[in-house]
């Protein structure tokens, strides 16, 4: 984009930080159960064990109404055989030397003090951002999150975002990030020159930093991130761990088979592909990350995946080996925010439709579902925080502005502390919870089916090519 979040993984213009309101009472916060990972601890755990002491102003926010965030299983929890090249190893290194994990060693050729440097500043960075925004997120959404929530996530235009997304939905067994941005090789961490570590962290942490404080991914950013040496979007991802305490212990690259089963990426693979560029950049597209909590058993493993995709409906036409991938989820919950207003757009009609069919809890900013799709799917939406406006990323659309504005104007004002994505136009922060009670959509079909009156807009300069190119 957990009570975690993450970066699988990140970041066009700077956006003005929103006014931080207090967070969610402490008592119903504390009621919601807020991870059901066996060995976490809760979010307003001590680093001595304990928990801390409410907010002395909590009392003025709205916290949401509490609940259980346990979340039902999936057959996209059967794990799949792992197969293809391992790069544990070298997910190792980065994750100690470039996400600054406490686990693992620093490789003998790397200087340490250069390792020791980076790791203050981003520390820094990183306790800031888990004190002022995932101390203050988690317990507000864990209230939100119903029981028998799906544990299979689905996070469309969140690349370099495994942060907010562990954040948001930390029971989850299986993450699904989908973007223009390309996972990348992590094999130069092998290679990179020693004198060249410190330039090399020094740029993927200014991005970090941006990050830790916009909360979402700027896609200028994550193009530059996929320009470095060391790959970014698996950075961001390590980091995301890092952050939440868990560790990797397999990382691997797939690409999709047109009936959407995975296949691993080999070193025959690799080696085929060594002298010819185009096809070995197209080998390190997807990265499946899975990861445990530092100190969980070995059987507490869940996966990340990354995939390079465009979501236009061109694109998802063209090659459906996607869609075929994504069905094998029938029930999912979903996330969508810092996406450029394109599910306002008709060139998106398919992974809308999708979403529609697949997901019946939606947490967003207002780039998610408009009112205009959500009410004839037969979902609820409900709001907080303040909404006059969308902010003028990619080309929203005037009447669902407008749509989403009345939205907000009808519900009950409920305040919200942290933002979640885009601010609106004038720097306020806002969230919008899409839900239905029962699964799938009212009288079947697809989403591109409705007669919803609006015509396919003009596509933006960034959309027509990327996708969600325009993200910040």
């Amino acid at each position: 984009m957990v009570c975690r979040s993450f970066l699988s993984l990140i970041i066009a213009a700077t956006i003005v930080a929103c006014e931080r309101a207090p967070a969610p009472d402490s008592a119903s916060s504390a009621s919601a159960t807020a991870s059901a990972r066996p060995s976490e601890a809760p979010p307003n755990a001590t680093p001595d064990g304990g928990i801390a002491a409410p907010d002395a102003g909590a009392d003025s926010a709205v916290a949401p109404p509490a609940s259980s965030a346990s979340f039902t299983t999936s057959a996209a929890n059967v794990p799949v055989p792992l197969d293809g090249e391992e790069f544990l190893e070298q997910a190792k290194a980065l994750f100690r030397v470039g996400a600054c994990g406490s686990t693992g060693d620093i490789p003998a050729r790397f200087d340490p003090a250069v390792v020791a440097k980076y790791c203050e500043q981003l520390g820094r960075a990183s306790g800031e951002y888990k004190k002022t925004w995932i101390d203050v997120a988690e317990p507000f959404i864990a209230a939100l999150r119903p029981k028998d929530l799906p544990n299979v996530v689905v996070y469309p235009f969140g690349g370099g975002d495994l942060l907010s997304a562990l954040s948001t939905f930390p029971d989850a067994v299986e993450i699904t990030t989908i973007s223009l941005e390309p996972a990348g090789d992590i094999r130069p961490i092998d290679k990179i020159a020693p004198d060249r570590l410190a330039h090399e962290l020094a740029v993927h942490r200014s991005h970090l930093e941006r990050l830790f404080e916009k909360a979402h991914s700027r896609t200028d950013n994550l193009d530059k991130e996929s320009k470095t040496e060391l790959p970014g979007e698996v950075l961001f991802a390590l980091v995301a761990l890092a952050v939440h305490g868990d560790e990797p212990v397999s990382l691997r690259y797939f690409h999709l088979r047109p009936d959407g089963s995975i296949g691993y990426i080999t070193h025959a693979d690799i080696d085929a592909a060594a002298h010819k560029p185009k096809a070995l950049h197209d080998l390190f597209q997807n990265v499946e990350l899975r990861f445990r909590r530092i100190g969980a058993p070995d059987e507490d493993v869940h996966v990340a995946r990354h995939i390079a995709f465009n979501l236009d409906d061109a694109h998802l036409k063209a090659d459906p080996s996607l869609v075929a991938y994504l069905d094998g989820r029938p029930q999912v919950a979903a996330m969508v925010k810092a996406a450029t207003h394109l599910l306002w757009n008709e060139h998106f009609k398919t992974i809308r439709g999708w979403l529609v069919d697949h997901a019946d809890w939606i947490i967003s900013d207002s780039t998610g579902l408009p009112p205009r799709i959500a009410g004839p799917a037969g979902y609820t939406q409900d709001t907080y925080g303040v909404f006059e406006g969308p902010s003028q990323f990619g080309d929203p659309d005037k009447r669902d502005a407008e749509d989403v504005r009345r939205l907000f104007a009808s519900e009950p004002s409920r305040p919200l502390a942290f933002r979640y994505g885009y601010p609106d136009r004038a720097g306020h922060a806002h969230l919008i919870v899409t839900h239905r009670d029962r699964p799938g959509r009212p009288g079947g079909g697809s989403e591109g089916s409705q007669t919803d009156g609006g015509v396919p807009l003009p596509l933006s300069i960034g959309a027509s090519a990327a996708g969600d190119a325009s993200r910040p």
